[in-house]
């Protein structure tokens, strides 16, 4: 059983979501409130759905950046902004889907949050690539080995290391020979920024048009 956490400060929104949820004899939603507050009141949780605004102008990614630390978060949010994208998944999400997405991309996303996989929807990737096609100043990018290249796509496409050493027809203690390669050559220290450093890589090649 999947427990999951959903905070969004719109009533209707989030009495929707849980009816969703709901859907999927494996999720049991243990949490349900407006704020962060409500947080406080369930400390074990395999998912935490939270709503990228609640109730201000801002988005809550120093918030993520807290609570990240504690638990897999799903961002969801009205915005498709590569900003906003960004921005959540720096902070320590391990997926975010728009609130206009199909009910059962949630299930999906939640399944993949829960086991410490990284979801992100084909939907945010056309709009992520579409946007930064359209920038002309791309910054400088350190340069890696092909096989790490491609280990850091795979990461970024949500696959586990696992995974990733069966699509590339080796050993897991190979992939992981390459992460830390990569870290140390990104200069990145946990998942999150190592996922973030992926989207970054590929926001270069949609600006180079490769």
């Amino acid at each position: 059983m999947i427990t999951i956490g959903v905070i969004d400060d719109h009533d209707l929104i989030r009495h929707g979501l849980e009816h969703v949820l709901a859907q999927s004899e494996d999720f049991a939603v243990v949490l349900s409130g407006r704020d962060l507050a409500a947080v406080g009141t369930q400390p074990e949780l395999d998912v935490l759905v939270l709503d990228l605004y609640l109730g201000d102008d801002e988005p809550c990614v120093p918030a993520i950046a807290e609570l990240s630390q504690l638990y897999n978060i799903l961002v969801i949010s009205a915005s498709a902004r590569p900003a906003d994208l960004v921005a959540a998944v720096r902070a320590g999400a391990r997926g975010y889907v728009t609130k206009s997405e199909p009910a059962e991309l949630l299930a999906s996303a939640i399944r993949v949050v829960a086991a410490r996989g990284f979801y992100l929807s084909a939907e945010l990737a056309d709009i992520l690539h579409a946007r930064l096609s359209t920038l002309t100043k791309p910054s400088p990018e350190v340069p890696l080995a092909p096989r790490e290249e491609e280990v850091l796509i795979h990461i970024a496409q949500g696959f586990t290391y696992d995974q990733i050493a069966r699509r590339m027809g080796i050993k897991k203690s190979t992939v992981d020979t390459h992460v830390e390669r990569i870290r140390r050559k990104l200069q990145v220290g946990n998942k999150a920024q190592l996922i973030a450093a992926a989207l970054d890589r590929i926001a270069e090649r949609a600006i180079r048009g490769q």
